[in-house]
């Protein structure tokens, strides 16, 4: 017998009885929004608290890297568990419990006493952001219909980008507030509790809509009828053919690990040493780093986000690694010419040693080292590492715009002024890194996160996200890690060079195995993929629209 469908949450009701309607696409567009700015703040916000916290608690160089790095624990965690919380209990409920938790983690870190408060309370936040990314973007692609899919679930990444500025701006505004560290960490709660709000008044699921479609208007998502008739999925069929399951996590893992392969968590080190080179000296070279590359990742999301439905996925993905391997292999043959420092250290520094314009705060003084600064990357929800001399820290997780606030070492090779012959050089490295900046935020950025939401049947779909989006995680860590050695071993610029070819094998898989996506159901691409069985030149042009016409009658007699 079937189960009869549960009645509109209480919040809803209210609604419907005073004769309103549901506003289901501005109320989607907040849960994204909000979760990307929840997700960017609590990444970014560690760079603003870190060095009164180094002062409140005398942090060693280790103890720092071990609280910045905190935050991997918790997110690794929840990205090998958080997939089968999304499936069993729901994209919703998901989001909510993770945004109690973390209410959990901002009350340990502002209320903490001791480093072993802090380490606990940044991995509890860890596995709240990282739990609520995935099921934002499974959610929020659910309940909307094809032509504002990739918009929506876009807008997360543009709310990270978002989130990262206000933690900067919040920092700036506390760093000379007694302990506003706390009132930092704080802060991370508001847009989780106005996400919270948001939910109250949306359906738990597209299901859920269409049980009450005479009250709720859907707008096109995802009707699926869980229960008889319907495929059952273990963990284990990821790997097997069976629907071509095998071929999809090919594809999403392709997609996570050509992101990080490419180098994204390490080029933007240079970003402070590259504003340097051409002239912009002392603190302003971090501002402009941390700033002004903030400011070219919101265009290039807000790009994206216009083109996404219309120009497709493939062509973004497509256009964003093929700037990425010429603007990579462009800085690499620049630094073949001329001296580029060898990144930031977290080495000991004198006492008093004064980081002017540091987070906006000149009158800041670092009481034995810099301390090292998280770098983010998207959606996220990606994680990020800063490589230091001779130290290796645990990584960070997140969006590479967040990179720039490290500074050069002390000992940094760059001088003061650049030498008139290298100053068209420098001017060139400057704009490889913004086309490398713009071109991961239109491409591989928001792109990979929405096919993943997209590409798995529902049964699965949270087990799967949370699958590849470990695997994102692991490889961000193999590649922050390596660096040194590679650098070591073969030099800074064919390590560059190294990352631009492997952008290039990137450009080779998504013309090859990525299909396109755009304009279709999700129902829609999950016939595609279980008709294709194999993977050839063409599948990913397959989408005549003759084929999505088939498909779509297919789907509606199938129904």
């Amino acid at each position: 017998m079937r189960a009869r469908p549960r009645a509109p949450p209480a919040s809803l009701r209210v609604l419907l009885a005073m004769g309103h309607l549901p506003p289901i696409l501005p109320l989607c567009a907040s849960v994204s929004l909000l979760g990307g700015l929840t997700f960017g703040y609590e990444l970014a916000v560690i760079s603003g608290a870190l060095l009164p916290l180094q002062l409140d608690f005398g942090l060693s160089c280790l103890e720092q890297e071990l609280l910045v790095g905190s935050l991997l624990l918790g997110a690794l965690l929840a990205s090998l568990v958080g997939g089968f919380l999304i499936d069993c209990y729901g994209r919703k409920q998901a989001i909510l419990g993770s945004n109690v938790v973390l209410l959990v983690g901002s009350l340990s870190l502002g209320l903490a006493g001791s480093l072993a408060w802090l380490v606990l309370g940044r991995s509890v936040a860890g596995f709240a952001i990282s739990l609520s990314s995935m099921a934002c973007c499974i959610y929020v692609s659910e309940l909307v219909g094809p032509r504002q899919r990739g918009v929506l679930v876009s807008l997360y990444e543009a709310g990270i980008t978002v989130g990262i500025l206000l933690s900067y701006a919040i920092n700036y505004a506390l760093a000379s507030v007694p302990r506003g560290w706390r009132h930092m960490f704080g802060w991370a709660a508001a847009p989780a509790f106005l996400q919270s709000l948001s939910l109250l008044f949306l359906p738990a699921g597209a299901a859920e809509a269409a049980a009450h479609k005479d009250l709720i208007p859907l707008q096109g998502g995802e009707v699926t009828k869980l229960g008889l008739g319907r495929p059952r999925y273990s963990f284990l069929d990821l790997f097997r053919a069976r629907d071509n399951m095998r071929g999809r996590t090919m594809v999403g893992l392709g997609l996570v690990l050509f992101q990080q392969l490419t180098g994204q968590p390490n080029v933007l080190c240079y970003a402070s040493t590259i504003f340097h080179s051409v002239g912009f000296h002392g603190g302003s070279s971090a501002v402009l780093a941390s700033v002004g590359l903030g400011v070219v990742k919101v265009v290039a999301t807000l790009t994206a986000m216009g083109l996404v439905d219309r120009a497709g996925r493939r062509a973004l993905l497509l256009a964003g690694c093929a700037l990425m391997a010429l603007s990579v292999s462009g800085i690499g043959l620049v630094s073949f010419a001329m001296p580029m420092d060898s990144g930031p250290s977290c080495l000991a520094m004198p006492n008093a040693t004064r980081l002017p314009g540091l987070l906006g705060d000149s009158s800041l003084s670092v009481a034995s080292s810099p301390p090292p600064l998280p770098r983010t990357h998207k959606n996220q929800r990606e994680p990020v590492l800063s490589t230091f001399k001779k130290t290796r820290p645990p990584p960070r997780a997140g969006d590479p715009m967040a990179a720039p606030l490290l500074t050069p070492s002390a000992a940094s090779p760059v001088s003061p002024s650049p030498a008139p012959g290298y100053a068209l050089l420098h001017w060139t490295t400057l704009a490889c890194l913004m086309v490398f900046v713009s071109a991961f935020s239109f491409g591989f950025g928001p792109v990979t996160w929405l096919v993943l939401s997209e590409i798995y049947p529902v049964e699965i779909r949270g087990r799967a996200f949370a699958f590849c989006n470990s695997f994102n995680w692991a490889a961000n860590l193999f590649i922050s890690l390596s660096f040194l050695d590679l650098i070591s071993a073969i030099g800074l610029s064919l390590t560059f060079l190294l990352y631009g070819l492997t952008a290039v094998l990137g450009l080779g898989f998504i013309y090859l195995f990525v299909p396109e996506t755009k304009g279709q159901s999700l129902a829609e691409i999950d016939q595609q993929f279980q008709r294709t069985r194999r993977f050839t030149l063409g599948f990913g042009r397959r989408q005549s629209s003759a084929g999505i016409q088939y498909s779509r009658i297919e789907v509606s007699t199938a129904s």
